[in-house]
């Protein structure tokens, strides 16, 4: 009897490689999932995961019965048949994308690798670096095989889309798609072989598209609110049994680890030709300004005390990376009386208070994250809801 595939996932308590690894647990490899958080090493191998995810914490209960466990120490890779490299490209001071974060966490356990490995690529890259760490390889007289197979799950649905969407395998040999598939497929998936050119561009073009469509819905509804027009009213009749128009999406606020920064990746990439990725940065990332004017001419904001309500990027999550609910709280401290700040979720900011105060202290409340619990708010306070969540309009 074969045994089971030893697979390392570096990164692997983080938002895309914890999921990954337990749902590879309950496959049937033997997983350990390497991270450099001390803490979030001990939360998981007691159980606990370091965020929310829907279904994670049962299957990461059944992974842990499996011998599934998270280490610290890198020593595992060296034996592991996969090793899977989870690692974010982050942006500078400047707003630029660092195409060298993924090559320089491969250096970091170049000294584990060996020629008879998979290394498998599942960070968003910038296009080219899966070329650049085979050549780190290479240089170093690895033969190790190289595929990009980038993530497409969204967070709060990963335990769900894991066992349902396609994998894309940006492999060079018929050979290597071959082992990358026998580890996707494993989960009940089907597999798309490309080159891992086209693997990168298709993950960055996925999200960039996903942003650029936001932005649209972003433009319109601020059109159709300086004219006087119910944009959910517009959206509606749109959409109303009409397929074509059936992902135009609601106005809000389009932020997270993902979109914006792969918008950016690929405007760097194109050496800042990309007008419609640029355009809809403007739109998207402006749109706290815009709901901050627009409250200016209605209210006497510089004496107004505003509450907000959710921190987090996106409904029903503990992510706050990047929301765009901080950029409006930083305004919001210059142009208006005061700021209170509340989510049911979000566990690491200091300065969250309870809902109720938030509610009981303002005097106009803001839904900065749609979490479904604000549909039932009783309050006699304004409410501003871009979302539509209420159902009452978004108009502001």
């Amino acid at each position: 009897m074969r045994r089971p595939l030893e697979i390392s996932v570096v990164g692997g308590c983080g938002h895309v490689g914890l999921p990954l690894s337990v749902s590879l647990s309950s496959a049937g490899f033997q997983v350990v999932a390497f991270d450099i958080s001390s803490g979030a090493v001990e939360k998981v191998n007691s159980g606990i995961s370091p965020f929310w995810e829907p279904g994670l914490d049962e299957a990461l209960g059944l992974a842990l019965a499996n011998g599934f466990q998270a280490q610290t120490n890198s020593n595992f890779i060296a034996k592991s048949d996969v090793v899977i490299v989870i690692v974010g490209t982050p942006i500078d001071v400047h707003l630029n994308p660092d195409p060298n974060a993924v090559v320089k966490a491969v250096e970091e356990i170049v000294s584990k690798l060996n020629n008879d490995q998979l290394l498998i690529l599942r960070s968003t890259v910038f296009p080219g670096v899966t070329t650049q760490v085979e050549r780190l390889l290479r240089r170093l007289g690895l033969q190790t095989s190289v595929v990009f197979c980038p993530e497409r799950i969204a967070e709060g649905f990963a335990m769900k889309e894991l066992f349902e969407l396609p994998q894309i395998i940006g492999a060079r040999t018929d050979e290597d798609f071959k082992r990358a598939s026998e580890v996707f497929e494993s989960l009940g998936i089907k597999v798309i072989h490309t080159t891992p050119e086209e693997a990168e561009l298709a993950k960055l073009f996925t999200n960039t598209w996903r942003y650029i469509k936001f932005a649209a819905a972003n433009q319109f509804w601020m059109m159709a609110n300086d004219s006087g027009v119910n944009f959910e009213n517009v959206r509606n009749a749109i959409r109303f049994e009409y397929p074509r128009a059936s992902d135009f999406p609601a106005a809000g606020f389009t932020a997270g680890p993902c979109l914006f920064k792969d918008t950016m990746q690929l405007a760097a990439f194109s050496n800042n030709t990309f007008a419609l990725g640029n355009s809809a940065m403007m739109i998207n990332e402006g749109l706290p300004f815009y709901i901050v004017e627009r409250l200016s001419n209605k209210y006497d904001l510089g004496n107004t005390k505003v509450g907000l309500l959710g921190m987090a990027f996106k409904g029903e999550s503990d992510d706050n990376r990047s929301s765009l609910a901080y950029k409006l709280k930083r305004i919001l401290k210059f142009k208006s009386g005061g700021v209170l700040t509340s989510d049911p979720y979000v566990k690491n900011d200091a300065d969250l208070v309870s809902e109720e105060e938030v509610v009981e202290k303002s005097d106009l409340l803001i839904i900065s994250a749609p979490h479904l619990r604000y549909k039932q708010l009783a309050t006699d306070k304004p409410i501003v809801d871009i979302w539509n969540l209420r159902g009452e309009g978004s108009a502001v």
